[in-house]
């Protein structure tokens, strides 16, 4: 039977420490994971309009096998800047690789697209994420609000504002896994215009509400919602971007396949996602801290905890979001 850890958060899977930073008025922000030690790290790309940097050298055949943190951020392409932010907070503590006597911190970054979501986009000359990605790197801690809050505070979902999630499952065997996502698809996390989540049957416990699916179902629950429909869909223009992590030992490949299982939560919480406007990515990372070498039921098991985590994780984001002045999209919670 699946549980959450204390905290429902990834930050239960040890090792790994989370920080956000965001701007009110530009209506966007940045969400630093910061591994205490390298963490095994492995990724996989399934949306159609991707925005990142360094996921090439995670994929298994590649040399670089552990990572110092990731990065989540808004801002689209001009959030890519985050990560450098966060890079120089690690330089400044001296984390990184060696190479040729100096510290190269790794940190790969993907972002969402929320510039069109009501905020003031006039920044000048640079835009503020390299700012904001060293805040959040400061910022990081084991406990950290979900919602309108770091990489998913300028976040909209089909019909509602998106927002930050989190959650964790302690497995029977004494595995950690946790799920960290930034949720702003094209498509709905609800099922029509309901107060209902896709995701529920995956819920523990009432952390997005309790409500369970409805009944009868809606005659409109296939009714495909899309945000902006009435406007050119643009690719790129979305996203959902996420991270996966467990205190498993798991290989460079073994983590690749657990960021394509945590897809799977994409698919159980987002309908439709993988879109060719989305850009949905999923990081992998595995802390190995548990000292646990999973045997091939258990890996079974851990991947699919991963899919079911990711689509609390998402659920919750939307589930937590609250409001400000100038939005374009309601929250859940005045449903």
């Amino acid at each position: 039977m699946f549980r959450t850890g204390p905290r429902n958060l990834i930050t239960d899977v040890a090792g790994l420490r989370v920080g956000n930073a965001a701007d009110a008025r530009l209506k966007s922000g940045v969400t630093a994971l910061l591994c205490d030690e390298p963490a095994v790290a492995g990724v996989q790309v399934l949306g159609g309009a991707p925005g990142t940097r360094e996921t090439d050298l995670l994929e298994p055949q590649n040399s670089i096998e552990a990572i110092h943190a990731v990065v989540l951020s808004g801002g689209s392409a001009f959030g890519l800047d985050a990560a450098s932010g966060v890079q120089a907070a690690l330089r400044e503590r001296n984390i990184g690789v060696e190479v040729g006597g100096f510290r190269v911190p790794i940190v790969p970054a993907a972002i969402l697209f929320d510039l069109r979501n009501g905020g003031d986009k006039d920044w000048g000359r640079y835009p503020p994420y390299r700012d904001l990605g060293y805040e959040a790197a400061q910022a990081a801690g084991i406990d950290f609000p979900l919602g309108t809050i770091g990489a998913g505070a300028g976040a909209l979902s089909a019909g509602l504002k998106g927002g930050l999630g989190s959650a964790s499952t302690v497995l029977d065997n004494g595995v950690t896994i946790g799920a960290l996502a930034a949720v702003n698809p094209t498509g709905s996390v609800t099922i029509a215009r309901s107060r209902y989540f896709w995701a529920a049957p995956f819920e523990i416990g009432d952390e997005f509400g309790g409500h369970g699916y409805p009944s009868p179902m809606p005659a409109d629950a296939r009714r495909i919602l899309l945000k902006f429909r009435d406007k050119k869909i643009e690719p790129g223009g979305n996203t959902t971007i996420a991270v996966i992590a467990t205190d498993a030992v798991l290989t460079k490949a073994a983590a690749k396949r657990l960021a394509i299982s945590a897809h799977d939560g994409f698919v159980r919480a987002i309908w439709p996602t993988h879109t060719p406007a989305d850009g949905d990515l999923v990081f992998a990372l595995a802390t190995g801290k548990s000292g646990i070498e999973l045997a091939p039921n258990d890996a079974i098991d851990l991947y699919a905890a991963a899919g079911a985590t990711m689509a609390r994780a998402i659920s919750r984001g939307v589930f937590a979001a609250t409001p400000a002045e100038g939005d374009l999209f309601p929250v859940w919670s005045s449903r």
